[in-house]
């Protein structure tokens, strides 16, 4: 491997942090938050800020997004890590903050990493987001349904950060070369295809993208050409050390995922132990197992979601090392299952039905009637109940009126064969046209 070189003789900042937004007009990506109408810049504009948990990957601009937001509102920011920092920590924040509210002045509390808090941790700032003393924005990209304690997670609002799409990236990436400090003086030359590369081997990750692209100037040495040769080198060796917070924490859990869904366990077995040997935790991974069970294998077996909710009860219980040995079995089960991804393509269906036409009334027949006035009413009239009649079934109208649409189409894997097989039996006729 070449040895890099450094392109300019320079102790500035990595690029990543050189290129750091500072307003909402510098800032790329989360146009469902941040777009015109949207919450976060309503609230920005009118300097109405809550507590609230970023929580999405790394490189989606969370960090960036809480200074921003300190800016606006002309709040006193204080960040900290949790990986490095303690309930002392919390509560020097916290003093400060009561005499910030004293000044009339709001402190903003920025926790990175907030899911490596434990329960006590937590606990300490109850009481000051409670009060107002201070305004929380954690940055996660950790589930906080799991990671966060109850009495928090109901003093804050989430709000879901996305992986930045290609043309966000490739702003940042204009952005970089026409106005960094080092890359604008520069004369280096990266033709589209390899700027596209570059884009796509981020994964929707700006600092990963900004962090590689560093180490390409490095790799150039007194070159200004970038090659294919020189980008494949760069993006490898930033992915030679498994780091649980870092890139190849998310590319490694990407590679299980998919070996997984494409029915390899020797692939799937090799994955997990590379994050196993790497200190991952196996709740991480068993939690994303759950996920793939319902989602890439669903009805064509359903004891993969029952085997993956009980393997998390185990992990949970019993810890590593043996944890891994029942990692290793649900892996290699869940590798190779039948696979099915129709009831999680039915769901998703069905909630673009609902985003795009509404809710409409229940019909009446399909209602409750616990009252003599309901009963009045119609409610429940005419409905028929299907354990009164042969095979427990009678075809039956069950959506909305004037509405008739097929959500689910069972696969011929596995056991949705079966279930494919009655519902056909059942509605007399394909159930593509039920």
């Amino acid at each position: 491997m070449r040895q890099p070189q450094t392109l300019f003789d320079t102790h500035l900042p990595p690029l990543a942090d050189r290129l750091r937004p500072k307003s909402l007009e510098d800032y790329k990506g989360q146009s469902h938050l941040l777009g015109d109408g949207k919450l976060l810049r309503k609230i920005l504009e009118e300097k109405k800020t809550f507590s609230m948990i970023f929580w999405g990957p790394p490189g989606t601009g969370k960090t960036s997004l809480a200074r921003i937001i300190a800016n606006t509102t002309h709040a006193d920011i204080k960040e900290i890590s949790a990986v490095s920092s303690g309930v002392k920590d919390l509560r020097a924040v916290i003093s400060q903050g009561e005499s910030n509210r004293d000044l009339g002045r709001q402190t903003i509390l920025f926790i990175d990493e907030i899911h490596r808090f434990n329960k006590a941790q937590q606990d300490a700032l109850l009481h000051a987001v409670e009060e107002g003393t201070i305004l929380l924005i954690g940055a996660t990209t950790e589930n906080p349904s799991f990671e966060i304690i109850s009495p928090l997670l109901s003093r804050c609002r989430v709000l879901t950060l996305k992986s930045l799409e290609n043309k966000d990236l490739d702003a940042i990436l204009k952005h970089a070369f026409s106005s960094d400090i080092v890359l604008s003086k520069s004369n280096i030359q990266m033709d589209e295809t390899i700027q596209q590369k570059l884009i796509h081997s981020s994964g929707g990750d700006a600092r990963k993208m900004l962090n590689t692209l560093d180490v390409i100037v490095q790799l150039l040495g007194t070159e200004n050409k970038v090659s294919d040769d020189i980008l494949s080198e760069a993006i490898q060796s930033k992915t030679l050390i498994y780091d649980k917070t870092g890139d190849y924490h998310y590319d490694t859990i990407s590679a299980f995922i998919k070996s997984i869904r494409g029915s390899d366990p020797d692939a799937s077995i090799y994955w997990l132990a590379i994050m196993l040997e790497g200190g991952e935790k196996p709740e991480f991974i068993a939690r994303r197992l759950i996920i793939l069970a319902s989602e890439d294998i669903g009805n064509a077996d359903p004891n993969a979601l029952i085997m993956a909710t009980s393997t998390f009860q185990a992990v949970h219980m019993i810890g590593m090392p043996e944890s891994a040995i029942i990692l290793g079995q649900l892996t290699t089960y869940l590798a190779s299952a039948p696979k099915s991804n129709a009831s999680y393509k039915a769901i998703n269906r069905a909630m673009e039905e609902v985003k795009e036409n509404g809710t409409p009334s229940v019909p009446l027949h399909l209602r409750n009637a616990p009252t003599d006035l309901m009963k009045n009413l119609d409610y429940g009239k005419a409905y028929q109940y299907p354990h009164n009649h042969p095979n427990h079934f009678i075809e039956a109208h069950y959506f909305p009126e004037g509405m008739d649409e097929t959500f689910y189409h069972p696969t011929e894997q596995g056991h949705e064969k079966w279930i494919k097989e009655r519902l056909q039996s059942l509605w007399k006729n394909d159930i593509n046209e039920k």
